[in-house]
């Protein structure tokens, strides 16, 4: 039920009146947030409070107890967040540390998950079933939070630390929806098998990552092959891709967000037409998502309701960001050769935001006795989480040693397309009819991601280039390049004759 309570009366919520309160909530956070990081304080934490400011139990009175609802734009919100954290992965970087990315997805939400689940049956009334649901709800670090805080503070990291939090937070999440779903369902119906729950795991990352590599595939060969026209239609098709890719994988009983994550790492790492503007339309959309998910999740919420829970929910949150993240980073990258202090900075960046809260609405729609207990609680670790983590990760990344001075910090090849970095030269390549490149669109060129074509001299003509368009023979392209090498790669490739 969503409405607008004004002393002791209570006014349905017109859709103008929910244009208008989600639009001021929305400018609210946006200038709040541009702030914030003066004061050291997560964005995300700022619109967890003024989503709870406007509930019923704040200034604005706003009531929203849809936990429905609120799912349902979780799980929309999650798939923007997901898809944008994808494309902006560079494989290249991911690649060494792929196995302990994997792990620390895998085996160490699972291993968060046993461990803060022992902990919670044996300080609580709760089940053994029960605990571990709880344990299972937050065993993941969030992907919105960790992408959102690294790089609103623009923090670089050493030696593939970063890829390797992004990686795990990014892939982790489908690991943490099939241990809620086992567990949700051993407390509904006890009598159920461990063995179906096993065979639900494989099924679930099995058929997740690979139809999320196929639909990978399926995208790019759609979104290069397709001519709409209009550039602006290109991110919608994106956006249609991305939706299919989700709901096709969890209709045939496979990982959505697996396949989901993996589909958007895929397309990140391949020659797209309109790139640049793709990649765009998803990093503002998935901020927006972000706000759009907090706020929503801070409506959602009784803080009256969380008060009565915050004792034990402090004891919880302080085991697992101490005791259970902490052994299981350590146990999952006990093979890898890595330094301690790399390992106790991934144990620190194991941030609780807005996943595990949305995966607390299972239990809420499926109507198990504790499910408020669990949804507050839940609330409350993450949001501690996000206090304690997120306002030291620079702090503790200096104690360690591990962050990079300013000066240094490297440039991410997709970052290349958002930023519109300026190039050091001007070069024109003239297109001999031997060329390569001759009756070729630009896209099929694979040309290097330093080097751009800004313009193509055609018949004393001047033609503005687009990833679709066939490069002629006789053509003079117009090139701005940022790196040295990146000219004789470019000649190369278009001046090798066909």
């Amino acid at each position: 039920m969503l409405a607008l309570t004004l002393g002791k009366k209570s006014m349905n919520l017109t859709i103008e009146n929910i244009l208008l309160v989600g639009s001021i909530l929305l400018f609210i956070s946006i200038v709040v947030g541009k702030t914030s990081y003066k004061f050291g304080v997560p964005t995300l934490i700022l619109f967890l409070a003024i989503g709870m400011l406007a509930g019923s139990d704040g200034i604005g009175g706003i009531r929203f107890d849809d936990p429905k609802l609120a799912q349902f734009i979780g799980i929309v919100s999650l798939n923007f967040i997901l898809f944008s954290g994808g494309l902006d992965t560079n494989f290249k970087a991911i690649k060494p540390i792929l196995k302990e990315g994997l792990i620390l997805s895998t085996l160490g939400v699972f291993l968060t998950a046993a461990t803060l689940g022992l902990f919670v049956w044996f300080v609580t009334d709760f089940t053994i079933y029960e605990s571990m649901l709880l344990g299972s709800i937050v065993s993941s670090t969030d992907a919105a939070a960790v992408f959102s805080i690294l790089r609103s503070k623009n923090l670089a990291l050493k030696t593939n630390l970063r890829p390797t939090l992004e990686l795990e937070s990014g892939s982790n999440d489908p690991m943490a929806y099939v241990l809620t779903l086992a567990c949700l369902t051993l407390v509904i119906n006890q009598d159920e098998s461990i063995f179906s729950m096993v065979l639900l795991f494989f099924q679930q990352m099995i058929l997740g990552g690979v139809l999320g590599f196929a639909f990978g595939k399926l995208s790019k060969i759609i979104i290069n092959r397709i001519k709409l026209g209009f550039e602006g239609l290109y991110p919608v098709l994106a956006i249609a891709m991305m939706f299919i890719t989700f709901s096709a994988t969890d209709f045939v009983g496979g990982n959505g967000f697996l396949a989901l994550y993996i589909c958007a790492v895929y397309l990140g790492n391949q020659d797209l037409i309109h790139k640049s503007t793709i990649l765009k339309m998803f990093d503002g959309i998935a901020w927006l998502m972000q706000i759009v998910l907090f706020l929503t999740l801070g409506l959602l919420v009784f803080p009256s309701q969380i008060i009565p829970y915050m004792g034990i929910g402090l004891l919880i949150s302080v085991f697992l960001i101490l005791v259970a993240r902490p052994v299981s980073v350590f146990i999952s990258l006990m093979f890898f050769k890595m330094k301690l202090k790399r390992r106790f900075y991934i144990s620190w960046v194991g941030l609780r935001g807005a996943v595990p809260i949305v995966f607390a609405t299972y239990p809420l729609l499926a109507g198990i006795d504790k499910a408020n207990m669990i949804f507050n609680i839940v609330f409350f670790i993450s949001v501690t989480s996000i206090l304690i983590q997120g306002t030291t990760l620079s702090i503790f990344a200096k104690w360690l040693k591990v962050a990079l001075p300013e000066k240094v910090k490297p440039i991410a090849e997709n970052d290349r397309y958002i930023l519109n970095l300026p190039k050091s030269a001007m070069e024109e390549v003239a297109i001999p009819p031997n060329s390569f490149a001759v009756d070729k669109r630009i896209i099929d060129l694979h040309l290097p991601l330093s080097a751009f074509i800004v313009m193509i001299k055609r018949n004393d003509k001047f033609v503005r280039p687009g990833g679709s368009t066939i490069i002629e023979a006789n053509d003079t392209l117009v090139f701005l390049l940022d790196k040295e090498d990146s000219l004789k790669e470019v000649r190369e490739i278009l001046l090798l004759s066909s």
